[in-house]
């Protein structure tokens, strides 16, 4: 088998939610790939200080570097390694992520060129992605999925007489915290004993804003905080609808884990969401922000049984797509 180096943001120990670099590093490694890291430091400074120097040292022991790519500042750490890797002459793989990433090659037109256009070949984990990338130029692209282990989410039966909602994020301005609390105060005006718990780390202000909020229109919301997949999954059982609000998206793997555990999911329709989810197929969906959209669809659920039922049967067969071991195969021959 190969040796790999994959390089990201890998801080779940330090109260962020696990991101590729844990999860599809920890299936690959079951799979027999040797696989190296970098980085788990909490310092933005010290993490790309620790990407360079594992890049140097990993550079002649591994066959290729994964590169977690997103669109913000941490679009400059795949920048600087993917160059690092060129001097090397070390293949690298960048994993592109984000629901903003198509603005990111625009806006950043010469740098993305540099970083994209000399890669081994460049992941999207959804359509949306790849048709991005294709449309400024990009051919040595592939498309493989997020993947999740379905058989670690367990189907729980549920009823539809008092909305029970779940979001599952970090607590952020792109993915709206706010809105799911205004959601919720417009759901409990006809359902008084609608519950709504929100589980997430805190990335910015929007944590304390949004609880503000809550205590201030006097809505008992629960906020549980960071919680391990296990036990955001022993939670969901007790809810019947999951709601994202986010502003942009690509392909969020806790909607895909939604749809695995028979949560049916209400969603803005923005970034790569369209792409996996399709209105009153597989899922609900409602223009970015529009809280008055969500809360009639969210009260269709509890109006028409069969909807709902659809919807999640619907949503089940989709999941399937992304199972890994459907989706190992991908990488396997991709490494191999």
């Amino acid at each position: 088998m190969k040796n790999l180096l994959y390089i990201g943001n890998k801080l779940s120990d330090h109260g962020y939610t696990s991101t590729s670099i844990e999860t599809l590093g920890t299936f690959l490694e079951a799979e027999g790939f040797t696989v190296y890291y970098a980085s788990s430091k909490k310092s933005k400074f010290f993490r790309l200080l620790e990407m360079i120097i594992m890049t140097i040292t990993y550079a002649k022991k591994v066959d290729y570097v994964l590169i977690d790519t997103y669109s913000t500042k941490n679009f400059w750490y795949a920048f600087i390694v993917s160059q690092l890797c060129r001097i090397l002459k070390v293949k690298y793989i960048p994993k592109l992520h984000g629901g903003d990433l198509p603005n990111r090659i625009v806006r950043s037109k010469f740098f993305s060129g540099m970083l994209f256009k000399h890669a081994y070949i460049n992941i999207a984990p959804s359509y949306y992605l790849y048709e991005a990338f294709k449309e400024n130029g990009y051919g040595n692209l592939k498309y493989i999925p997020n993947t999740i282990e379905l058989t670690l989410y367990p189907q729980s039966v549920k009823t539809f007489t008092v909305p029970k909602l779940l979001w599952v994020r970090s607590f952020a301005k792109i993915y709206n915290p706010l809105m799911a609390v205004k959601v919720f105060i417009q759901i409990k005006q006809k359902f008084p004993e609608a519950q709504l718990c929100m589980i997430g780390p805190k990335k910015d202000d929007s944590f304390e804003k949004t609880v503000r909020f809550a205590k201030k229109h006097k809505v008992a919301v629960s906020f549980t905080g960071k919680l391990s997949k296990e036990e955001w999954i022993a939670v969901s059982k007790d809810f019947n609808v999951f709601i994202n609000t986010t502003h942009f998206d690509n392909t969020p793997i806790s909607v895909i884990e939604a749809m695995a555990l028979g949560l049916p999911v209400v969603s803005t329709k923005v970034g790569g969401i369209p792409f996996l989810l399709q209105h009153e197929e597989n899922a609900l969906l409602v223009a970015d922000n529009d809280v008055n959209a969500m809360v009639q669809q969210i009260e269709r659920l509890f109006e028409d049984e069969k909807l709902a039922e659809t919807i999640t049967e619907n949503a089940k067969k989709t999941v399937r797509n992304f199972d890994w071991e459907v989706v190992k195969n991908d990488w396997i021959d991709l490494l191999k």
